[in-house]
């Protein structure tokens, strides 16, 4: 069941669109990041989501109800609607406990059905013992479950998180992705995440939005989105990658130091004359000797330019022609190899996908 659906949102700022045509579906129980660089739109269209602003041209609408248009448009206490901020926004002079309960107290829930929910939830984001303390006695991520605490105890319609994660360290970060996971699968609740981060996204989303110049270039689950990327920039964002341009000749494809026949780029072997493919650096395998044909693999020499080991893995970037960039490649630990040493680099076609512009 489709919760909350964006219908061709629009904002303009003066002579500037910020949101261009921007069209989503959130269902049911489905958290959804909307990840991208600053400046994409992405936080403006949590805003409009929220009712924070109206959008300029579009509708939103939750549970079959228009809640937003150019307009008209639902106060943001009357949505049903919890939002966390970056900055937390918990109140200093509140104890833990009263800033959990300020959302119940709002709706006028009785004092037994308060404690009740206030201690539920308190146990559930393992805060119970600290009830009694002020914000500034706690950590940032204790910091943070107070206020995913507050937001999830009124049992809002949707949860709207815009950048929560991004006043903690790196360790922190880590923690607190899976703890917004595990929160989400405990409540099935509806969530709009903001972020940044693709990691972020990666961790908690059932689905990811990669946000571009005010439009969706790619909506999908996370595997789908890092392996089947459609756009340049959908594959230059999410994760690294190679990319490479070839040129039609007949049945083949050529990259200029390595041919692949077409129908290992499209399954019926229909392609435009000129042809841009990004190939994941996991995708290319190296070792000294020739490896056996397969038809699923391309066979190419090639030489070590320079090399990085970063403990997990060796980061190598791989010459395979004089006119080609070097190709990233990520191998395991054990695969060492030395900087000039003739190698050759074999290329999983089922990696290989193909982008537009």
């Amino acid at each position: 069941m489709s919760q909350l659906v964006l219908r061709n949102v629009t904002k303009t700022f003066g002579k500037s669109r910020v949101v261009d045509g921007l069209n989503l579906t959130l269902r049911d129980g489905e958290l959804v990041s909307l990840l991208g660089p600053s400046g994409c739109g992405k936080t403006t269209t949590l805003r409009m989501i929220a009712g924070f602003i109206n959008p300029s041209d579009g509708t939103i609408e939750l549970d079959g109800k228009v809640i937003s248009s150019a307009q008209s448009s639902l106060p943001p206490e009357k949505r049903g609607m919890s939002m966390i901020f970056q900055s937390y926004a918990i109140w200093p002079n509140m104890t833990v406990g009263e800033n959990v309960a300020f959302g119940l107290k709002l709706q006028k829930v009785p004092a037994g059905e308060m404690q009740r929910r206030v201690d539920q939830i308190l146990d559930v984001v393992k805060l119970r013992a600290l009830r009694d303390r002020y914000p500034a006695e706690l950590s940032g991520g204790q910091q943070q479950r107070v206020a995913l605490a507050r937001a999830i105890v009124v049992n809002p319609k949707v949860l709207l998180l815009d950048e929560p994660l991004s006043n903690l360290d790196a360790n922190l970060r880590e923690e607190m992705r899976f703890e917004i996971r595990r929160l989400h699968d405990e409540f099935n609740m509806s969530m709009v995440y903001v972020t940044h981060d693709q990691a972020e996204a990666m961790v908690t989303s059932d689905r990811i939005a990669v946000m571009n110049q005010g439009r969706i270039e790619q909506i999908d689950a996370p595997f789908e989105l890092y392996g089947r990327p459609r756009t340049r920039f959908v594959a230059g964002f999410i994760g690294r990658t190679n990319f490479l341009s070839g040129a039609r000749r007949d049945d083949a494809v050529d990259f200029g130091g390595f041919h692949l026949p077409a129908r290992a780029l499209a399954a019926d072997g229909q392609l435009p004359q000129e042809v841009q493919v990004s190939i994941r650096p996991q995708g290319i395998q190296l070792s000294r000797d020739k490896p056996a044909e397969r038809d699923d693999r391309c066979c190419v020499e090639a030489s070590i330019e320079r090399r990085a080991y970063l403990g997990e893995s060796w980061d190598y970037h791989v010459s395979l022609a004089p006119a080609l960039e070097p190709l990233r490649v990520t191998a395991r630990p054990a695969d060492v190899f030395e900087v000039g040493q003739r190698i050759y680099a074999e290329i999983d076609t089922s990696q290989i996908t193909l982008v537009s512009n």
